[in-house]
């Protein structure tokens, strides 16, 4: 014997409001969708039927009650009990045609969710060459329809008897704020007793700047820096971006304002953009694509994939366009969102090409452009890191190298990728240890007669694996470096590894090794320092050994670079006997 499902309107009531929509909100506009639905459902068979929703809140009605009042198509008997009194029948709704495309929403779960804030709700409705149908519905899952006196007009009045922990949700000014949230851009005049909530046409389609900045000011709290209109035809979609004028988070989404069908459908809808444009918000309606069953986000499918995409064009469009016509507005614009560009260079060429002419980086000699560079110096020379860039800068522009700083967000990369644009571009990572080959050497007297000091220096940075060597270079200032390339720290790192690896690991870790790598980091020594000239003239060895050690723990603390536990060691001891050196000892203390 088959059985019936027997539904808990109690329940689904608490469904939805706990799990469904975010807020009992939701209710107006439900409420509104219907009415609008039932005028373009009358206006599809007489376009000059009137069209007009109005409000009546507590204030109008005395009895605390809301009403909703609207001109449209109206129900007979039999529509009203398939739509308001039958959950998830959809083959139904659409037999009876309340399911067609151009409408909002569907009327039974829209009338559901007004028990989020009723106990009761009564439906008054006539529908032309029909009788007026009166249906109350209550919250325990009752309804009932009855007759009663005949309305002259075609239409329907649905009224709300709220319950009594949600009187609140039926107050007077929150009914006209809700109402004029979801409803402003409705295409039929929505009226909150007597006032007026809607407005003629959507301020990006009246072409007047002055309407969107003040929609961009209401809607997000700031003037925009641009307007970008925007228009994918295939979604029906029409609207603005709003280009920010202060830099923006690139880690936070974006939240856009999102019409259907010129419903408010969510005040911080994400993903509407690419995730390079946080540079950017945007206010759109579009009748095409797809809510989600909340109807309070997009629903993710292949339109709105396609429709991302379309609009990331659109931006790019602008960007390319403010490169060739404004170039003085495109570096304000850099100033503030370089990042959201940059990341968008990382996959566009035409973008990588606007960033290589018009983005000026940190170089060691000023901010320029990589075309700047490139047409200065013809190679792109870069440290990959602010550390490296740190220490380098002073000395490779001593040496008339240019060094572009890479560290920060994107720059490295894309400057590895400019030869994209042309094969002939020559790009170049700095190598720390390529400048010790434009150091001067010391003339073979003075090399000379410093080989006794080298040696001893050697003796003590032996056991650090580090090796001296004595140097001319610029700027003077600079007493020592430590130099070491990028594949003796990574032959260095892996001989580290594979000793406290098992035998499988460290058999496998050996395959990389190269025999004949010379892993030994340098510690240059500057002999134009003066304080360098002072060290290599030291009558004994201790003080020799005591001052390398020393300065070879500057180099390493001036250069960033990562301290091992011998290193730590080394400066703790080097600086406290450089202080037993310098202060005297007394008489007790010898003895």
């Amino acid at each position: 014997m088959n059985q019936s499902f027997q539904v808990d309107l109690r329940g689904i009531v608490d469904l939805l409001s706990h799990h469904l929509y975010s807020s009992p909100r939701v209710y107006v506009r439900e409420l509104m969708q219907n009415a609008v639905d039932a005028i373009t459902a009358r206006r599809t068979a007489a376009p000059t039927a009137p069209a007009s929703v109005w409000l009546e809140t507590s204030a109008a009605t005395g009895d605390g009650t809301l009403r909703v009042h609207d001109t449209g198509l109206g129900l007979t008997e039999q529509q009203v009990h398939e739509l308001l009194a039958t959950i998830g029948r959809s083959g139904k709704r659409d037999e009876l045609g309340f399911s067609r495309h151009e409408f909002l929403g569907q009327f039974g779960i829209g009338l559901l969710s007004c028990f989020l804030v009723a106990d009761e709700i009564r439906v008054q409705t006539r529908h032309e060459g029909h009788p007026t149908v009166y249906w109350t519905g209550y919250s325990d899952g009752r309804y009932q329809v009855a007759a009663g006196p005949d309305r002259q007009e075609v239409g329907t009045t649905v009224t709300l008897v709220p319950r009594r922990d949600a009187v609140s949700w039926l107050e007077t000014q929150r009914v006209r704020d809700l109402a004029t949230l979801y409803g402003e851009m409705l295409p039929y005049p929505v009226r909150v007793d007597g006032a007026l909530v809607t407005a003629e046409t959507l301020p990006w389609q009246a072409g007047n700047r002055t309407a969107v900045t003040a929609l961009a000011e209401q809607t997000f709290g700031f003037t925009p820096f641009d307007v970008i209109e925007l228009s994918v035809p295939e979604a029906g979609l029409t609207g603005v971006a709003l280009v920010l004028p202060n830099a923006a988070n690139p880690a936070a989404k974006s939240g856009h304002r999102v019409y259907l069908k010129r419903m408010l459908l969510a005040e911080g809808a994400e993903d509407v953009l690419p995730p390079w444009a946080f540079f950017a918000r945007c206010v759109v309606d579009a009748t095409e694509l797809r809510p989600t069953a909340s109807r309070e986000a997009l629903y993710e499918d292949s339109l709105l994939e396609s429709v991302r995409e379309q609009l990331g064009e659109q931006l790019r469009g602008w960007l390319v366009n403010l490169s060739r016509h404004d170039p003085d507005r495109l570096n304000r614009f850099l100033s503030v969102h370089h990042l959201g560009v940059k990341a968008l260079a990382m996959h566009d060429e035409e973008m990588l090409r606007l960033v290589d002419q018009w983005w000026p980086m940190e170089t060691n000699m000023g901010r320029m452009t990589l075309s700047e560079v490139r047409r200065r110096h013809g190679v792109v020379r870069y440290s990959a890191n602010n550390d490296e860039f740190r220490q380098l800068a002073a000395v490779a522009a001593a040496q008339g190298l240019v060094v572009v700083n890479g560290g920060y967000t994107y720059d490295a990369e894309l400057i590895e990728r400019l030869p994209v644009l042309d094969p002939s571009i020559m790009v170049d990572r700095l190598d720390p240890s390529d400048l010790s080959t434009r150091f001067d050497t010391l003339d073979p007297a003075t090399e000379l007669t410093l080989r006794p000091f080298l040696a001893t220096a050697q003796r003590t940075l032996d056991p650090l694996g580090c090796e001296v060597v004595l140097r001319a270079f610029d700027p003077p200032t600079m007493p020592a470096l430590y130099l070491t390339d990028r594949d003796a720290t990574f032959q260095r790192r892996l001989r580290q590894t594979a000793q406290t690896a098992d035998d499988l690991w460290a058999g496998v870790l050996s395959a990389f090794e190269k025999a004949d790598a010379q892993v030994r980091p340098q510690l240059v020594l500057n002999h134009r320092n003066p304080l360098v000239r002072r060290v290599v003239a030291l009558p004994t060895p201790e003080l020799v050994g005591l001052t390398v050690q020393s300065l070879y723990g500057q180099a390493l603390l001036f250069g960033h670079h990562p301290l091992r536990p011998a290193d730590t060691a080394l400066l703790n001891r080097s600086f406290l006997d450089l202080i037993d050196l310098a202060v005297p000892h007394t008489p007790r203390e010898d003895s």
